[in-house]
């Protein structure tokens, strides 16, 4: 019988992606034998505040950031999606698309992995995709099993592995914790920067600065007409 063939899904609200999320994605393809690697945008997350750039200009932006790399490819589901976002549904479609004979892996970083239990349908995350855990630099970090919530625990505990050959075993249920670079750049931070009128340079693709600058993002006066636009 054939291994199934990995796809990697890489979602995150990418407001904006910077070299941070690159890189890892990067170290991914080089671990894992990846034959399709997607960025998802998310739309309206469900867990987390609402994204300060348009769903259009988040995908935009990953767009032209993995625009000179032809492993990576871009996903535009869940910002044409209604509605809050939910990462199972994302899953689902996949899994409707590929058939069985794929492995899906989500990717995800470990802050995420910590509050999977409050996701919608979390337990069926397990039998539609593999889960690719990545360390982030200024979040909680993952560093023994024993640190997750029990609930977690117990859904999780026989489906770790150590190796990412691993992955190519079965076509989703399994857990597996990536050793990547941490580069210890965030969103918020670049956003922070923007604002305050500091470069940002050598912190994201130049293409994603120049989008940035040119649709004023992030700016204080970029801001204020969001909060209009939130309130009308």
């Amino acid at each position: 019988m054939t291994n199934p063939a990995l796809v990697g899904i890489y979602g995150g609200t990418f407001d904006p992606i910077h070299f941070g999320h690159l890189r890892v994605a990067e170290e991914l393809l080089s671990d894992i034998a990846f034959s399709r690697f997607f960025f998802v945008p998310a739309g309206a997350p469900r867990l987390r505040d609402l994204p300060f750039a348009s769903k259009t200009q988040r995908a935009t932006m990953v767009e032209l950031a993995i625009q000179d790399n032809p492993g990576f490819l871009l996903d535009t589901r869940e910002i044409k999606r209604e509605g809050v976002s939910r990462t199972v549904e994302t899953l689902r479609e996949y899994r409707s698309e590929y058939g069985g004979d794929v492995a899906l892996c989500l990717i995800m970083g470990a802050d995420a992995f910590l509050k999977i239990h409050q996701w919608c349908d979390w337990h069926e995350v397990f039998e539609l995709c593999h889960v690719v855990i990545v360390n982030r630099p200024g979040s909680m970090l993952i560093k023994h099993k024993q640190d997750l919530p029990e609930e977690i625990q117990q859904v999780c505990a026989a489906r770790w592995v150590t190796c990412s050959v691993s992955l190519t075993s079965q076509p989703y249920g399994l857990i597996y914790m990536a050793a990547t670079t941490l580069l210890d750049i965030s969103a918020t931070q670049i956003r922070a920067m923007v604002a305050a009128k500091k470069s940002i340079r050598y912190l994201l693709p130049d293409a994603v600065s120049d989008y940035i600058k040119t649709h004023q993002l992030y700016t204080e006066e970029y801001e204020f007409k969001k909060i209009g636009q939130h309130r009308g």
